[in-house]
């Protein structure tokens, strides 16, 4: 079977664990008997500079015509002038739009071989294996009004949480549904007790349940759940939040991980279904990493567990992404560790080699 692909590897060191995504896709390929039509196109600070402009029309339509999109980062110091008219980030931000990608999922998953390459201590980690599902084209980051202005009394900044029932119950109903699919315990984020946001957000929460008896519903409010992560993260299956909380806590869930570097995020413009095909958009968590760029040691395994993910939820193909994911466990497990996992008596690799090394392990 044959599959387009949009390959947008941005700025930083996104090309660098892009390419060793593209990588591990190939061998897939040549594995399983698909054909993974790759096309490329720039976005985000390297676009500003050859276009003028963070997306260009003819990106954004490659990117709609493809069956998904593998995306790297985008920004850097470069293009940081807050008084700037167009940044790296808003060619991200249009994409997602443009895509109709509203949720965005990130496992968080604790490999026992990583236990000690965390902060934290080995007891609190084990039997950490979650999903947080964040709700990704509505909040604060798209509802206006939005903006600065200058009055008598100085400048004011403005930026709007707005949502709509019909935002919050599909975002929900995509945590029912994974959920139900894991070990059915759900956990509701918001901040009710201060937002209507919120308010509206629990209540079609505990309206839908009716559908998922099946599923166990609890509320949390957001900095609860910030404590609770860090306490005792192995007591969440799956969570949902709306898009600034879900931006903030998939952060801080990947201290649990030992590193930004090993997570990966699938955006999804409709609920997944096991075996079926969604259009999605996949990358890894991190940013650009502007300060190890070109140095050859970023992990990459974000970026080829992203392409797993993109697997499973846009071109159905199960058994593919789970033999990624078992390549990348048994690569770690093999002691192979990038600059930002390594410990004393493992081995440190390589952007590169790590990628051949999962390649390896898938062939």
């Amino acid at each position: 079977m044959d599959f387009k692909i949009a390959v947008l590897s941005g700025d930083g060191i996104g090309p660098e664990v892009t390419t060793e995504g593209v990588k591990v896709l190939q061998a897939i390929g040549r594995q399983f008997g698909h054909g993974f039509g790759l096309e490329y196109g720039d976005v985000g600070g390297i676009s500003i500079d050859k276009h003028g402009t963070p997306l260009s029309p003819e990106v954004a339509e490659l990117a709609v015509s493809s069956d998904a999109v593998l995306f790297g980062a985008v920004g850097g110091p470069k293009w940081d002038d807050p008084s700037a008219s167009m940044h790296p980030e808003d060619g991200l931000l249009q994409l997602r739009s443009q895509l109709g990608v509203f949720a965005n999922i990130r496992p968080v998953k604790v490999y026992p071989k990583l236990t000690d390459s965390s902060v934290l201590k080995p007891e609190v980690l084990s039997g950490v294996d979650m999903v947080v599902v964040r709700e990704l084209t509505g909040g604060l980051y798209y509802a206006e009004p939005k903006g600065r202005n200058q009055t008598p009394q100085g400048w004011t900044g403005v930026d709007t949480m707005r949502y709509s029932e019909h935002e919050i119950e599909r975002i929900l109903r995509v945590g029912f549904e994974l959920a139900r699919g894991r070990r059915k315990k759900l956990a509701s984020v918001d901040k009710a007790n201060v937002l209507e946001c919120s308010r509206l957000w629990r209540q079609k929460a505990i309206e839908l349940s009716e559908e998922y008896p099946d599923v166990e519903l609890e509320h949390v409010l957001v900095d609860a759940c910030a404590m609770q992560l860090i306490q005792q993260p192995s007591r969440f299956d799956v969570i949902v939040s709306e898009n600034t909380f879900g931006d903030i806590l998939t952060d801080e869930a990947a201290v649990l991980a030992a590193s930004m570097g090993l997570l990966p995020s699938a955006s999804l413009s409709d609920v997944p279904e096991f075996g079926g095909r969604t259009q999605g958009f996949y990358e890894p968590i991190h940013g650009t990493a502007p300060d190890i760029a070109g140095k050859g040691i970023a992990n990459p395994a974000g970026s080829i567990l992203s392409v797993a993910l993109m697997l499973r939820y846009s071109l159905g193909l199960t058994e593919e992404a789970a033999c990624i994911e078992r390549s990348v466990e048994l690569v770690l497990d093999s002691g192979a560790r990038t600059a930002d996992i390594f410990l004393e008596g493992t081995t440190r690799v390589s952007t590169v080699e790590m990628g051949d090394r999962i390649v390896s392990s898938i062939n």
